[in-house]
């Protein structure tokens, strides 16, 4: 039963995204004629030919797209350039959000010596073109249809959109033209005129799916539904944006004068062939060309960052260090305090309180609680926390390092499930996982973004990970010594993908979970996300160790 449970627990946030898309299922299956569209891909199985043109115009819009991108990143070749964007493509059709975009980049940056900055500057720049591109053709061939089917809400949602995208693209040109760098060039005539070209290519594919469909369409209105389709596959949730682009490719038709049944049919036949085709090129993207994106090594590590060959045993040390950074956590703090255990499987226990520039009476609860409190002057953020108690626990040569948060979610008495593999010598970094023990409460938009961050965590890191997010997590001495943390918001995946990177053998553990009852989280969607995903792209890129000097242990002040 507790097999069962931690499965159903994991899968859960899935399932929301799934059910979305199941509701799109059933209404398309609803409203569409079987015998029509069995008619339609009868047709189109009978004019092979056909297909074949359709799919080499939708394949030459990449290659197109391929071509303006080593425009403006002359460093890119044509083959990782291609590589890249079919890999976003195919993770399109997979993901929900469109969260494949990201893989455009991640295949760059894993596979050539190119910059993150250069390849994100790159890529936004790119995918800027193809938006105005799109807009300007849907103005072109149908403004009053445009117009009318996206309404003001559509367009305002679209301005507010580009603006985004505009605003991040200037920052991320500013920063890949520090020092003087000219890796990415501004997008000239034949970038432009490529990506524009691009969208009638796609369309030829949807004017044959309309001929196989029985709506016999011209090559503007072809355009015109290419247009308002993929402008609604923007926005949309379920993978590859089922339901979303049939809705508005229907709609499109419908103001062009065709009949609303047959222009479900052409639109499902459309997309059909769209998911085929970004599927296959997509998986064969992953692979060629070599290196995989999965067997790409992501950066060296300098020599002193080796793991251990044995660790210390408890008798050499026999001291495991908790520590729990804290901000703001008066009411929870020393109750977790006094829950630690004084000693685990023959060591004793220190327990710590980083007190990160708490404005109440944190540091004081901690320290009537037992607790050793290392108080910093102002708070820098939980990712600095971390890293501040991993140095103190290695400074008192430890034989594991532990933390958790001192807000109540995480169980202190569980701290000898944590210790046990890197006492026994045969895990340096443990995790504990919630998703693989017993969850009380979370709250379901926190459950689905745990999900979807450790699925991306789990790929990038190339190994299987059940939660990615966890505040439990256990050490050796020496994880301890060379774990780096490169940003002070949080250290989450950071540390993860850096210790595996190092070599270090992980492991994770079945952990209890409830929600907190006291005080605020500092998880905030927008900002957890504007912090994390940069620091996740500059661990995967980084050449050289960070530079950490700034949260030494001399700024901060301990004491009982």
């Amino acid at each position: 039963m507790s097999y069962l449970r931690a499965t159903l627990s994991r899968r859960a946030g899935a399932l929301i995204v799934a059910a979305v898309t199941a509701v799109a299922v059933v209404f398309v299956v609803r409203a569409t004629d079987g015998a029509a569209l069995g008619a339609a891909w009868r047709r189109a199985a009978s004019e092979p030919f056909s297909v074949a043109i359709a799919l080499s115009a939708f394949g030459a819009a990449f290659m197109m797209r391929a071509v303006a991108w080593r425009r403006v990143l002359p460093t890119l070749s044509f083959g990782h350039s291609l590589a890249g964007i079919h890999l976003a493509l195919g993770g399109n059709h997979v993901l929900p959000l469109r969260l494949g975009e990201a893989l455009r980049v991640v295949s760059v940056v894993r596979r050539t010596p190119i910059s993150t900055d250069a390849a994100i500057a790159s890529s936004l720049t790119l995918r800027t073109a193809d938006t105005l591109a799109l807009l300007g053709w849907g103005l072109a061939v149908s403004p009053v249809v445009l117009v009318a089917i996206m309404g003001t809400a559509g367009w305002l949602l679209m301005g507010a959109g580009v603006a985004v995208i505009a605003a991040g693209l200037a920052w991320w040109w500013l920063r890949a033209s520090v020092g003087g760098r000219s890796d990415v060039r501004p997008p000239g005539l034949a970038a432009l005129g490529l990506s524009a070209l691009a969208w009638p290519a796609e369309a030829v594919l949807v004017h044959e799916a309309a001929h196989w469909a029985g709506l016999e369409i011209s090559a503007a209105e072809a355009v015109g539904v290419t247009a308002l389709s993929v402008i609604a596959q923007i926005v949309a949730i379920a993978p590859g944006g089922f339901g979303t682009y049939e809705a508005a490719a229907v709609a499109a038709y419908v103001a062009f004068g065709y009949d609303p049944a047959a222009a479900l049919v052409a639109a499902l036949t459309a997309h059909a062939l769209k998911t085929a085709y970004s599927v296959v090129a997509g998986g064969v993207a992953a692979v060629v060309p070599t290196p995989g994106v999965m067997s790409a090594r992501l950066h060296t590590r300098p020599p002193e960052a080796e793991p251990a060959t044995s660790v210390p045993s408890a008798v050499d040390r026999p001291l495991v260090v908790l520590f729990m950074p804290a901000f703001n956590e008066e009411a929870s703090v020393g109750d977790c305090v006094r829950r630690a255990p004084a000693a685990v499987l023959g060591c004793d226990v220190e327990v710590l309180v980083v007190d990160d520039g708490s404005a109440d009476a944190t540091a004081e609860r901690a320290r009537a609680a037992g607790a050793t409190v290392i108080s910093l002057a102002a708070n820098r953020g939980l990712g600095n926390a971390v890293r501040i108690g991993l140095a103190a626990g290695a400074e008192r040569g430890a034989a594991a390092v532990v933390f958790c948060d001192a807000d109540g979610e995480y169980a202190p008495e569980e701290l000898p499930a944590l210790v046990a593999p890197i006492l026994a010598g045969t895990a340096d970094y443990v995790v504990g996982s919630r998703f693989g023990g017993q969850i009380e409460v979370m709250k379901p938009h926190r459950r689905l973004g745990n999900v979807v961050l450790t699925l991306a965590l789990s790929l990038v890191a190339r190994r299987r990970i059940s939660d990615g997010q966890s505040g439990y997590r256990a050490l050796s001495l020496d994880a301890a010594r060379h774990a780096e943390i490169i940003h002070d918001f949080n250290y989450a995946q950071v540390l993860t993908l850096d210790l595996l990177d190092k070599g270090y053998r992980y492991a994770e553990v079945p952990i209890s979970y409830r929600f907190r009852t006291t005080g605020d989280s500092f998880i905030k969607l927008g900002r957890y996300l504007r912090h994390v995903v940069p620091a996740v792209a500059r661990e995967l890129t980084a050449g050289r160790s960070a530079a950490v000097s700034e949260t030494s242990l001399d700024k901060a002040t301990i004491g009982r």
